[in-house]
């Protein structure tokens, strides 16, 4: 089969897990890789290509449109980006077998459009916590399907017995866009003179998060141990992997939660969808219902080592035989076989978006105004599908059909 993959890039969850599939898939040589935008972080893109998939550049429209009529199925990698929005929106796309795969869960802010659901052939999800989207009705959902995307280490599992690894870490988007400040209240309220939370991750210099460190009776508490390119290393001393979100978060598979699982980490978590999808309380971590109750758990895993060990076990056991690559791969070639069976069709994506970047951003956006950004998990940086990152690539917002600036003569 050849499949051609649409992206924006190949940065970040969606590099790293459309890598780990590539390495895990004999037929890597049929994926080709379009990206919409000039790649800045190359290193899961380095690793599809060692794995001998193609990648390239959009480029003119023309050629575009031709690896698309040219594919046995397109798959389209959807998030709130506009220029895949831009893309969708245009001028008709060719006949197509079209699957689209979800890296946002649709819960909150960003949303999945129904209409775009009922265009394509097959929509997945990354996690099922999508399933409880507010906009989504029972007949989008029996067209979707469930594939995993954010997988277990190849290390066997952290070194040390849980007599040594007492620690506590997070690692992960140190940033209230996706952390939440509850991180800070809870390990400042631990009733003990010797504990401290190791903090993996880069936090840019302007960031609330540092007033929030400040703001602590103990600050020393939380520990800012700065980017990691090692996670094994990072984590090798951690017993509990502290990972309180903010409830609006829009991710799905959960990477760094199930990396941490898979070497043995045993999460604390906020009984979120995304995180309930793939911890089960007290048999692989511990769900906490509020800030009161996140305390008292991790106060009782600090005091039950034992029985924090025998979660960690369970935990491992359990993301190592779930969240593989190889499950993935197979789901997925399951998807494509079946879609093979169907003609290609041209299929009309414009309808569930609207002409306009502004109409685009309030769809995924349910609706909310554009005069500020709709969701509190955007700011107005010029990322993550805010306003302001429609903006920098379509500065009329209100004109239809406008090619992208960054494109433009």
């Amino acid at each position: 089969m050849k499949i051609v993959h649409i992206t924006p890039h190949l940065g970040g969850g969606v590099g790293k897990a459309h890598a780990s599939l590539c390495a895990a898939d004999p037929d890597a040589a049929g994926h080709h890789y379009v990206l919409l935008e000039e790649p800045r972080d190359r290193r899961y893109l380095e690793q599809v290509l060692k794995a001998g998939a193609q990648v390239s550049l959009a480029g003119d429209d023309d050629r575009l449109r031709g690896l698309m009529a040219a594919a046995d199925i397109v798959q389209f990698e959807w998030w709130n980006h506009p220029l895949m929005c831009g893309l969708l929106a245009g001028p008709p796309l060719p006949a197509m077998r079209p699957v689209f795969w979800s890296h946002v869960s649709g819960v909150s802010a960003p949303f999945i459009p129904p209409g775009l659901i009922e265009a394509a052939d097959r929509f997945v999800f990354t996690s099922a916590c999508s399933r409880l989207a507010p906009n989504l009705e029972a007949r989008h959902l029996a067209r979707t399907e469930v594939i995993n995307s954010g997988f277990c280490h190849d290390e066997p599992g952290l070194p040390g017995s849980y007599g040594t690894r007492t620690g506590i870490s997070y690692l992960g988007t140190i940033d209230f866009t996706k952390m939440s400040p509850a991180m800070m209240q809870v390990i400042d309220r631990l009733d003990s003179d010797d504990v401290g939370v190791d903090v993996w991750g880069g936090v840019a210099s302007d960031s609330p998060v540092h007033a929030a460190i400040a703001a602590m009776a103990n600050p020393g508490r939380f520990r800012l141990r700065g980017h990691s390119d090692d996670p094994v290393a990072a984590l090798s001393q951690s017993s509990i992997f502290l990972y309180l979100l903010q409830p609006f978060h829009f991710g799905t598979a959960e990477n760094a939660l199930v990396e941490a699982m898979s070497l043995g980490c045993v999460p604390l978590v906020f009984a979120n969808p995304c995180e309930l999808a793939i911890v089960r309380d007290g048999e692989t971590g511990l769900v906490a219902r509020s800030v009161d109750h996140a305390v008292e758990q991790l106060s009782w895993m600090l005091e039950h080592p034992d029985e924090v060990s025998r979660i960690g076990v369970k935990a491992r056991e359990e993301v190592r035989r779930l969240k593989t690559p190889v499950r993935s791969v197979a789901a997925f070639r399951s998807v494509w076989e079946a879609e093979l069976q169907q003609p290609k069709r041209i299929a009309d994506f414009a309808a569930a978006l609207g002409p306009t970047p502004r109409n685009w951003h309030e769809a995924l956006n349910g609706g909310a105004p554009t005069t500020r950004e709709a969701s509190p998990q955007v700011s107005q940086s010029a990322s993550k599908g805010s306003l302001a990152h429609f903006r920098a690539w379509y500065p009329d917002l209100d004109q239809a059909h406008r090619k992208p600036a960054a494109s433009r003569a």
